[in-house]
């Protein structure tokens, strides 16, 4: 399995890896984790629960970005080692970006959750950039 590959699926855990702290805020909130309406209880959170609610929620909503990023630099043979650091380069925003949105440090969550989006966004592109650089 290649590098790119590899990256969505450590990517696709890291969804499951942000409710890590979700569960516990809920858990926390007194009542326990209510398991029958999660979702009304996950809307009452404040705080750190709040954040690592919307953290959980961003990586659910990027995720099908990067992985039709990496789909389209391999349906058109775009692989390589650009492909493989993009592709290592968003994982490794996302670890950060989950660390600084518990962290409350808003500024730095926001750069560094542009950072994974030029690498989606790249990623896309990488064939028509392989074609304008192929056809020079």
């Amino acid at each position: 399995m290649s590098i790119p590959f590899w990256c969505v699926l450590i990517a696709a855990l890291l969804i499951y890896v942000a409710k890590i702290p979700v569960a516990k805020a809920m858990k926390a909130e007194g009542r326990g984790y209510d398991n029958h309406h999660p979702r009304a209880q996950q809307a009452r959170l404040t705080g750190f629960g709040a954040r690592a609610h919307a953290a959980h929620l961003n990586s659910i909503e990027i995720f099908p970005l990067f992985a039709a990023g990496v789909l389209m630099a391999h349906s058109a043979d775009v692989f390589g080692w650009w492909v493989d650091v993009l592709a290592v380069l968003f994982v490794l925003s996302r670890v950060l970006y989950l660390l600084l949105y518990w962290a409350d440090w808003h500024l730095q969550r926001s750069l560094v959750w542009g950072v994974g989006l030029l690498c989606c966004l790249l990623l896309m592109l990488s064939p028509a950039i392989r074609w304008a650089l192929v056809s020079v």
